[in-house]
């Protein structure tokens, strides 16, 4: 006779100090001969004593699940459970979640992976579940999951559809999480999620990653205190969590709270987390307090993780072009693109690629950031963050790809008619720089499409490393200097630069510096006496700050020579 092992003493305290609980259930399964003995208790925190307990027998192991429901509703009902609440949420566990109890072992050793290793180490256990059990939702909701940790996001689409169209083979508090993770990832419907999130929390408020969830939820939508409200709250009741603590990082590090964001990690690490979200919050910590000692520690430690290097490279990429090291961060950007193939994780390498694009057209290769855009969409054509960063790229390219933009934008819309942030962020962003564009040059339109982006400008973006480039308040800056706005045009720019936290070290808050010399030159034209003097002081502080920043970039760059001789003229 064999048995599964209740939990220890030791254990069963800390089951109950995670989930603020006055009891816990305790099973176990036994098989003797052909039969399986399947028992439960209900046991009370405090004092360790047996509130209920019931002891079933199932034929054969197929009898096993089957069983065990039949002994946790009768347990339910000896607990003083009222028979209509029975009656209601009595469904058997082979609808509830699974009939293979092989399947439910897959499935519940890939949590336990997952928790300890990660997605990259539990994919496996979770597709095995599937294998065995084509119609078990939460196993395709957990590999949505694991996929959407590895910025695999149109294969974390999938499996999040395949969960929701299986939801009906789920319990109740199951559902809910499989309809936030649709809203949120699959039509995209940011404000839906929210809302059964906070339904989901209010009627299971011990589901510790719906706090999580809600936090992601809120912030896509640009609401970082409210995210770090809920975070906060998720971390509270579970401490252990690497997940609360990497949200909460991330949600400091958007506020400006710098140092609580270093305190997180701290504590973090105090309690064994070694996640790698949590490495990249060191790393852009490092970047902003200039050490690059620590950024060097944090590219090492990712050196020997396959499935998340291309992300620390795409990082250092990011951080060289930055600074006008437009050379290296090629070079680098290439290998987070390979590093990315190489992980079978094409989707982030074509992202990678799309975002190498929007800056070469950024800094004036327009023919560079063609050639590097079609790459990406070749990579992963069906992409939406590919199809969006694309399409931003051909935008600013100039008037030649302005067909290949528009296009691109109509295929998303058609593909997310729902998006929040497609409709809301995308699409408005990349209309108004095609109305931007040299032959047009319609600053009015450019305004005008912006206008819809106003509530959700600020929102993290799903398939960046940092939070957002917030694209909408540069292209709405350069919209205003194109009007003649130079006041307007500067407080566009000075977000971006007030909100690094958010934007961390992508090519819009390099340039964002000379936005706001050209916007204060603007103005110095515009005005008379001792406002024009001013303004050109200012304008010439500005021009001095991103000249500063690129005092070693590589000389050739168009945009660098462009802002040389435009500061010249001021002098």
């Amino acid at each position: 006779m064999t048995a599964a092992t209740p939990p220890t003493p030791r254990v069963a305290r800390e089951l109950c100090r995670r989930t603020r609980s006055k009891a816990y259930i305790a099973g176990a399964i036994a098989s003797l001969g052909s039969d399986y003995v399947i028992g439960l208790k209900a046991v009370n925190c405090d004092s360790g004593d047996t509130l209920a307990q019931e002891q079933v027998t199932a034929a054969s192991k197929e009898k096993v699940l089957d069983a065990l429901g039949d002994a946790a509703s009768k347990l339910r009902a000896e607990l003083g459970e009222s028979l209509a609440t029975v009656q209601k949420f009595d469904v058997s566990l082979a609808d509830a979640t699974t009939s293979s109890l092989d399947a439910l072992k897959a499935y519940s050793l890939g949590l336990d992976v997952y928790n300890e290793r990660g997605a990259p180490a539990a994919l496996p256990y979770h597709l095995r579940a599937i294998q065995l059990d084509p119609n078990f939702a939460s196993a395709y909701r957990q590999l949505g999951s694991d996929y959407w940790s590895l910025l695999e996001l149109e294969r974390s689409r999938e499996y999040f559809t395949k969960a929701f169209e299986l939801r009906e083979h789920a319990s109740e508090r199951e559902k809910l999480s499989i309809e936030a993770d649709y809203y949120a990832s699959v039509t995209g419907e940011l404000d839906k999620s929210a809302a059964v999130l906070e339904k989901q929390i209010a009627t299971y408020p011990r589901i510790i990653g719906a706090f999580s969830n809600l936090g992601l939820a809120y912030a896509s939508l640009g609401k970082y205190e409210k995210d770090a409200e809920i975070t906060k709250e998720g971390l509270r009741r579970a401490p252990e969590r690497s997940d609360a603590s990497v949200n909460l990082l991330m949600d400091l590090l958007c506020l400006q709270r710098f140092d609580e964001a270093r305190e997180i990690v701290r504590t973090a690490k105090a309690r064994g987390i070694d996640d790698e979200a949590l490495h990249v919050g060191l790393y852009i910590l490092a970047y902003f307090g200039g050490d690059a000692q620590g950024m060097a520690e944090q590219q090492e430690w990712f050196t020997d993780k396959p499935d998340f290097e291309n992300q620390m490279l795409e990082l250092s990429s990011d951080s060289e072009a930055y600074a006008g090291h437009l050379r290296r961060a090629r070079e680098l950007s290439q290998q987070a693109v390979d590093s990315a193939i190489k992980a079978d994780s094409k989707e982030s390498g074509a992202v990678w690629e799309a975002i190498a694009a929007q800056r070469e057209a950024a800094y004036g290769n327009p023919a560079e950031a063609s050639k590097l855009a079609i790459a990406a969409l070749k990579l992963a054509p069906t992409s939406q963050g590919t199809e969006s960063e694309a399409a931003l790229a051909f935008a600013m390219a100039g008037h030649t790809d302005a067909l290949r933009a528009k296009s691109l934008a109509e295929e998303v819309a058609r593909r997310f008619p729902l998006d929040t942030q497609i409709e809301e962020l995308w699409l408005p962003t990349i209309q108004a720089q095609l109305a931007l564009q040299r032959d047009r040059k319609d600053p009015t339109a450019a305004l005008n499409a912006l206008q819809a982006v106003t509530r959700i400008e600020l929102g993290q973006m799903q398939f960046l490393v940092n939070g957002s480039c917030l694209y909408p308040n540069y292209v709405r800056g350069e919209a205003y200097l194109a009007a003649g706005q130079g006041i307007a045009a500067a407080a566009e720019f000075q977000k971006i630069l007030d909100h690094n936290g958010i934007v961390w070290n992508c090519w819009t808050g390099a340039l964002a510096r000379l936005g706001v010399a050209r916007a204060n030159a603007l103005q110095s034209k515009s005005s008379h006496g001792a406002d024009a003097d001013a303004n050109r002081v200012r304008a010439l502080a500005a021009y001095k700050d991103y000249l500063t920043l690129w005092k070693d970039a590589d000389p050739d760059i168009p945009i660098l020579k462009q802002a040389k001789a435009e500061y010249a003229k001021l002098l």
